[in-house]
């Protein structure tokens, strides 16, 4: 029997995990629609709107299609769609090691404990740094992730700040991510041993491979 109404759903595909612990991961994606933020640097403009809704029957049935052991659910925003909590237990009830990215502007706490999150803090080249939900830090767990998008010499300053007085690398790993045609990644690497800092330079091994193709 089907369980509509579910979730609108921009795509569901097959790639390798590009970002975080588990870039290199066969993985299966489900990206959400629709997001309350419109950072300068998003690479996902097109899941802001459309979809197809989809039940949460039907979106596990396609994702067992791919037989990986990872599932990653994202955005857009996921958490802006009210059964996504839903989803993320359901897909760890089916066996699943389960992922979520999210921006962190939507409240975390309901959020499965089972589930790896995965959360940016917006620094201020983003245009929506104040929409960062502070109080999301205290959900985060040590298998957590954490991740700064950085433009420029002044987010790396607040990114710094950021980890530094909220040790938040006593919390969970901290990722720093070279944001796309804005700053060379080479750099972010010497600041970061420069300054010796507790955190893990990302790259978006997805990009590399692929480029900025959807559904990659």
């Amino acid at each position: 029997m089907s369980d509509r109404p579910g979730l609108r759903i921009t795509e569901i595909f097959h790639s390798l995990q590009g970002e975080g612990l588990s870039a290199g991961e066969r993985t299966g994606f489900i990206r959400l629609t629709g997001c309350p933020l419109r950072c300068g640097y998003c690479d996902t403009a097109y899941a802001y709107t459309g979809g197809r809704w989809m039940s949460l029957d039907e979106i596990l049935a396609e994702v067992a299609g791919f037989h990986a052991r990872h599932v990653c659910v994202t955005g857009g925003e996921p958490l802006a769609q009210r059964r996504c909590l839903e989803l993320l237990s359901r897909l760890c009830d089916t066996g699943y090691q389960v992922s979520l990215e999210t921006a962190g502007a939507v409240d975390i706490a309901g959020v499965d404990p089972r589930v790896t999150k995965v959360m940016d803090l917006k620094t201020p080249a983003s245009g929506e740094s104040h929409r960062n939900l502070y109080a999301n830090v205290e959900h985060l767990a040590r298998a957590d992730q954490l991740k700064f998008v950085i433009c420029d010499p002044e987010d790396y300053r607040w990114a710094v700040h950021q980890v530094l007085s909220l040790s938040l690398a006593e919390r969970c790993t901290v990722l720093f991510s070279a944001a796309a045609g804005r700053i060379d990644p080479g750099d972010l690497a010497e600041w970061i041993l420069r300054d010796q800092l507790p955190v893990r330079l990302q790259v978006q091994l997805h990009k590399i491979l692929w480029g900025d193709r959807p559904g990659r």
